[in-house]
């Protein structure tokens, strides 16, 4: 018999266990196109917005640019995505699709539905539980934590 050790009681920890489970689950799809879950994130965000500043994409992903650059580094090697310096501030960088990040949308357009569909959730659990999520993380910006 395995001991408690208290976390199992801990709603953070259940929120830290989750989402690892479910970048876990997105894998198996993102591996054969060379991707981390992180990158596919910043990916949606272009395909979404289309070109984008670093600084807005660091925003949106809540993502500082220490992780952030190298992560751009990478989607940029492999060809998904260009880096543009701003032509009226040379201190902005926007981030722009390639055609090789525009055919992944075509690929993986639906993997959010494909993942949402191997959860053990009925549709309006999910929808609770995103609606929920969305409520903690607009709290904590209230209250000035990222």
């Amino acid at each position: 018999m395995v001991d408690s050790t208290g976390l199992e009681q801990m709603v953070c920890f259940q929120l830290h266990a989750a989402s690892r489970a479910m970048t876990a689950i997105y894998r198996p799809a993102l591996d054969p196109h060379g991707l981390t879950y992180t990158q596919y994130l910043a990916l949606r965000v272009l395909w979404h917005r289309g070109p984008t500043t670093v600084r807005d994409l660091g925003q949106l992903l809540d993502l500082d640019s220490g992780t952030l650059s190298p992560l751009l580094k990478r989607l940029e090697t492999a060809g998904h995505v260009r880096r543009e310096r701003g032509t009226t501030d040379e201190r902005t960088v926007e981030i722009h699709l390639t055609d090789s990040g525009t055919r992944l949308r075509d690929h993986l357009t639906d993997l959010p539905r494909r993942i949402a569909c191997t959860t053990d959730l009925t549709d309006d659990e999910f929808t609770q539980l995103h609606h929920l999520l969305n409520r903690i993380r607009h709290t904590n910006r209230k209250a000035g934590q990222p």
